[in-house]
């Protein structure tokens, strides 16, 4: 097997290897220990080695070694070890017997031995071995692929075992599994990792010890590569109480990829569905594949590297070579093609990039196959020119699919051809093939109280180059200095599009870098903005969208208009554009209009100034596009409820301060600080702390460089002033460095007066600050801090989007908990255990319930206390986990009537708070806040006429009992429970609505309850005894008000005496539960206590109970929730998993059967 080349470095290693074979390119080698017919010591100690490591860890027994003549450089290309002494070797590929590395062996010396005597230089043989031997792989990896495809017996074998070793539901989905081990201290435990949509899982049975671990992916905080003292390259899990490092993987790259993939859908789809949508792929977690997530990461590359939009769906990626005429040369890339677009990117970063949209794209044709241009076609574009790609695998099928979709595309948008402009019309022409849109806001009627000619300026939106003219005089310069600086950008500008293009589909190159960083000349500035975020595209492809949104959105009042309004004058007031309604005018339209468009966005602060700003440069329309591009796709996530987006990247920008400004990060030991100042620098791009000439120069590479450019650019910014930094005191301190440098750059070939900046707070020093031209920190921010790929910040993007995300559901527990912690009496340490079991439960319904309603889902927009909510079965589960009043079977009785007592609003949702509450009464409420709670539980509106447990014979009117109940002395007993009645009226609350009476069939289901709540405990003997006592008693009390309510006096029923009665009987015989038989006479299950009703009040059943001293030792004996939250931990998921395996059955009423 074919390794990837990759250069490495071993000093002092032992002599492992043997030759078995040489020649002038290449050695073939054999490990010590293999195939050897003797017994050396060394061989034993080598082979004894690789026997006990795990099939996935040992190392291959043979490899080949490329050496090149006169190089002290040698190259292992079948196999993954190094050789010995200090010199750099490349791993390439593997052979696990004589015969397989043989036939790598036969293959070199047909198809290499003889071709590498052709090349002069020692380098290029090294160069061209490692490219052949890169391509093989890349054969191997597809073969192996398809052949996983047609053979999934070993998938579904790892799921069989993957559901009986988890006992997870059907709907958990596995999606890949991988052999490694999980390191528990220093002890490797080897097993096998699984990963499921999820849940990260690990199964290991080792010693006769079996490990098993579950860690749900909403659980990590952080996902790294990192290295251990045993192995260098480790993948660790971090949760709230662990960590958890997996390593000895066949291969890691791809494992920790998968990882990645899987916690960030799974996060994002859980945590943050307030702007999440998934690929349509991943709507259904059910469904989602290992290449469903590989065909994600790809996506999501493809678009973050051409900025598209996040419709956009990528179909292929083939090699191939672009003809490049500036250098007169095939470039060699990669082709992407996708919905609306085909794009290239050169195989070196920044060498030569190309976005076609396939609006721009006239015809796609196949050319003859020659041994020069093989497997070429051509694809012509509107502009007049032609870009012609070269090996192309697969070519059929290629045209076939593009020309497809480019029908599909011209026949939603219509392209419609004009040649009135001429070719050397700077400001038309040179774009004018993808800006077919004419103005809409001449037809524009605008809602407002202005006369018609207030209102015909209004309908007009500022032009694109005659903001210039609000520039009265120059700054330090002549005029005719700055403006000659203008004209010969312009001049550069021109032979720059002669040579590489002029449209959106021109050759993006290192040289048009080097200009945009120059500063693009004022008057192609906004043309070139819709150029390099391909607003262009969107312009043309929706003429008079945004002249309908604008009809639609304009004098609508709402939250969001409100706030654009507040902050309409706060937009760059120092500017003279917007100190007039005009200016003022067309910012609340396109601030209006995008709000409309996308009400998950509305409005977010500093979209206010960004408008600004693209509004001076270009029209109206087009500012509207640009903001589109700029909210949608190029600053994804950062204009929204929580500026998720934005706090992924400051977090990102801390690492980046790390890596490359190391004393910096040492000093300041809270980098969140920092990151906090620069917030602004990255929602704003600048523009509201750094003078307006010099801000717009920074937008510029933004819209060609995308966040990129912020990121370098802040650690130059970071770098330039790294040393007052480290020596300021405090934040504040570092904040007045920062503010004062930024406030203080300068650009030098602005033809305009300089205007300050949105924050200018230092423009009253004494004394003069050195001033910073912007060109040279640009110049500086890319040569220093232009080195990270698009694939790098996207990389660390996913890593920090975990943190950030985790963040903030700490934030909300926090907040939670510091509501609920003064309002119970339940230790901080075990809320804190009992919030997590609360969002568990949440969880659990969100894995395995599909569809979710939306009302269930985790709503981060909500306050605090409503983001997690659970329903009934949810409720009813942690119920029986955590509840100390189990009751056998008759608990989920007790948790549904909870559920409806607790549940306020009518809405089959409770929070967290409500369920503590509940709780805390349970666990540490005196036995009168017990006893009530329980009251309530067996009163409406808990005990409802659907009650499962009410549609019993007990309906049935009960039979009166005449069996007197002699308690001690009677006129002793009477005087107490009149005094405790007394006394509880009196320490009765005046504003609590008083409780109303149980009628006799809510009375037997409270007695019911507690016989159930008495069962296996240690007094339970003495238990029921005493509750018979009290509910006989309880039931003559009731009589006794029955009576007197009918004869209007109760003087005959206190007189009678009651006289002794047999003893207790057992629940079974219990006189108060024996059945009928009978139908029930009222068809109501829960009549109103009229006159002359049975009921007891609480009062009643309260002194009552207090007269057996068991019951009160009972209610009052301290309990420990500690033990129900160990237990609850351990078995949540089991129970979860046990209801989704045994679905509810239909309800039976018991009088029918």
């Amino acid at each position: 097997m074919w390794l990837k080349p990759e250069e490495v470095l071993l000093k002092n290693a032992l002599k492992l290897w043997v030759t078995q074979k040489s020649s002038c390119y290449f050695v073939l080698q054999r490990r010590r220990g293999h195939g050897e017919g003797g017994g050396r010591l060394t061989g034993r100690l080598v082979g004894a080695l690789d026997a006990v490591l795990d099939s996935s860890a040992r190392v291959a027994p043979f490899r080949i070694l490329l050496q090149v003549p006169g190089s002290q450089v040698y190259s292992p290309i079948a196999c993954g070890e190094l050789l010995t002494g200090s010199d750099i070797y490349w791993a390439i590929a593997t052979g696990a017997t004589l015969e397989e590395i043989n036939q790598h062996w036969d293959w070199l010396e047909q198809n290499l031995l003889h071709t590498l005597s052709v090349f002069d230089n020692k380098d290029d043989i090294a160069s061209f071995v490692k490219g052949k031997v890169k391509a093989l792989i890349a054969e191997e990896t597809s073969s192996r692929l398809a052949e996983q495809e047609e053979e999934p017996e070993k998938f579904r074998e790892a799921l069989v075992k993957f559901e009986a070793r988890f006992n997870f539901p059907e709907a958990e989905k596995l999606v890949t599994y991988y052999s490694c081990c999980c390191w528990k201290g220093r002890v490797p435990r080897q097993g096998w990792l699984y990963l499921s949509i999820n849940h990260l899982c690990f199964y290991s049975f080792f010693l006769g010890k079996e490990l098993k671990l579950v860690i749900p992916w909403v659980d990590i905080l952080k996902l790294e590569r990192t290295s251990n003292v045993f192995l260098t390259d480790t993948i660790r899990i971090t949760t709230q109480n662990k960590e958890r490092d997996f390593s000895m993987f066949l291969n890691l790259d791809e494992v920790f990829k998968m990882m990645e993939q899987l916690a960030d859908v799974t996060l994002r789809r859980l945590l943050d569905n307030e702007v999440f949508d998934l690929d349509p792929d991943l709507q259904e977690p059910s469904q989602i594949t290992k290449r469903d997530l590989e065909a994600r990461a790809q996506n999501e590359f493809f678009r973050a590297f051409f900025r598209l939009p996040r419709k956009e769906r990528l179909h292929a990626v083939v090699d191939c070579s672009l003809w490049t005429p500036f250098s007169r040369c095939h470039t060699a890339g990669r082709m992407f093609t996708s919905d609306s677009y085909i794009c290239f990117a050169s195989r070196e970063d920044g060498c030569c990039n190309v976005v076609l949209p396939l609006r721009e794209v006239v015809s796609i044709e196949k050319m003859e196959d020659t041994s020069l241009l093989p497997n070429p076609i051509i694809v012509s574009i509107r502009s007049k020119m032609a870009f012609q790609f070269i090996e192309l695998k697969d070519r059929e099928n290629l045209v076939e699919g593009l020309l497809v979709r480019l029908k599909q595309v011209h026949a939603n948008h219509p392209v419609h051809y004009d040649s009135s402009p001429s070719d050397n019309d700077m400001t038309s022409s040179v774009f004018y093939s993808t800006s077919m849109c004419s103005d809409k806001f001449g037809d524009l009627e605008m809602v407002s109280s202005q006369n018609g000619e207030e209102r015909e300026k209004e309908k007009s939106p500022l032009p694109h180059p005659e903001p210039l003219t609000v520039f009265q005089q120059s700054g330090g310069q002549s005029p005719d200095s700055r403006l000659s600086r203008e004209q010969i950008k312009i001049s550069l500008w021109n032979d720059h599009f002669v040579e590489y293009g002029r449209t959106v589909c021109m050759f993006r190159t290192e040289k048009i870098r080097k200009l945009v960083a120059m500063g693009i000349p004022e008057s192609l500035r906004g043309r070139l903005w819709l150029l390099f975020s391909d607003a262009v595209t969107d312009l043309a492809s929706h003429p008079g969208y945004y002249g309908n949104l604008v009809e639609q959105s304009l004098g609508r009042c709402c939250l969001v208009t409100d706030e654009i309004e507040r902050d309409l004058h706060r937009s760059l007031p120092e500017h003279p554009a917007f100190q007039n309604e005009t200016g003022i005018a067309a910012l609340r339209r396109v601030l209006t209009a995008y709000a409309h468009r996308n009400p998950k966005i509305g409005y977010c602060q500093s979209m206010n100034i960004l408008t600004s700003v693209l509004l001076l440069y270009a029209k109206e329309e087009e500012a509207f596009w640009l903001l589109v591009a700029v909210c949608e796709r190029m600053l994804p996530d950062y204009f929204n409820h929580r500026v998720i987006g934005a706090q992924v990247d400051q977090s990102v920008f801390e690492e980046l301060i790390k890596e490359h400004l190391p004393e910096l990060a040492e000093h300041m030991n809270d980098l969140s600080a920092l990151a906090s100042i620069s917030l602004s620098w990255f929602l704003t791009l600048f523009l509201s702390i750094m003078p307006l000439e010099s801000a717009v120069n920074v937008v510029d590479c933004f819209f060609y460089d995308g966040i990129k450019a912020i990121f370098q650019l802040g650690l130059a910014v970071l770098e330039a002033n790294a040393e007052e930094l480290c020596s300021s005191k405090d934040d504040g301190q570092a904040l007045m460095i920062l503010s004062r440098f930024l406030d203080h750059i300068k650009n030098e070939d602005s033809p305009g007066p300089p205007i300050g900046s949105h924050h200018a707070f230092f423009s009253d020093d004494q004394e003069p600050y050195p001033v910073t031209d912007i060109a040279d920190l640009i110049r500086d921010s890319y040569e220093k801090f232009g080195n990270q790929s698009v694939e790098q910040i996207e990389h660390l993007r996913c890593k920090h989007r975990i943190r950030v995300l985790q963040g903030h559901e700490d934030t909300t527990k926090q907040n939670v908990l510091r509501v609920v912690i003064p309002e119970v009496s339940i230790l901080p340490e075990d809320l804190d255990e009992l919030y997590d079991l609360f969002k568990r439960a949440h969880m659990m319904s969100c894995y395995w319930e599909h569809p979710r309603p939306m009302p269930l889902r985790h709503d981060p927009s909500r306050p605090y206390a409503e983001q997690y909510r659970i329903d009934a079965r949810q409720f009813a589960h942690l119920f029986q986990l955590v509840s100390p009043w189990t009751c056998g079977v008759h608990t989920e009785i007790l948790a549904e009537r909870t559920f409806r007592l607790l549940d306020d609003n009518m809405d089959q949702l409770m929070e967290f708070k409500a369920f503590v509450s509940c709780l805390d009464i349970m666990y540490n409420g005196e036995m009168n806040e017990k006893i009530k709670l329980l009251y309530r539980l067996h009163i409406p509106p808990a005990l409802t006429e659907n009650d499962r447990d009410s549609q019993s014979p007990l309906k049935n009117p009960l039979l009166s009992t005449s069996r007197p109940l002699v308690l001690g002395d009677t006129i002793d007993y009477q005087k107490q429970l009149k005094q405790m009645i007394k006394d509880l009226a009196k320490e009765k609350d005046k504003t609590e609505k008083e409780l109303p009476k149980m009628s006799q069939r809510e009375f037997i289901q409270f007695c019911k309850t507690l016989y159930s709540m008495f069962h296996e405990d240690p007094e339970e003997n003495e238990l029921y005894q005493a509750i018979a006592t009290v509910t006989t008693l309880l039931l003559q009390i009731g009589e006794v008000g029955q009576r007197s309510s009918s004869s209007g006096s109760c003087s005959q029923e206190c007189s009678e005496e009651l006289q002794a009665s047999a003893p207790a009987p057992s629940p079974e015989q219990d006189s108060v539960f024996v059945e009928t038989g009978k139908p029930p006479q009222d068809p109501r299950a829960f009549p109103e206590a009229g006159e002359g009703d049975w009921t007891v009040s609480l009062e009643h059943i309260l002194a009552s109970l207090l007269t057996e001293q068991s019951l009160v030792n009972f209610f009052e004996k301290p309990l420990n929730i500690k033990s129900k939250l160990e237990n609850a931990k351990l078995n949540q998921y089991s129970l979860k998993a046990l209801e989704m395996s045994h679905p509810p059955q239909p309800e039976l009423k018991l009088n029918n059967l």
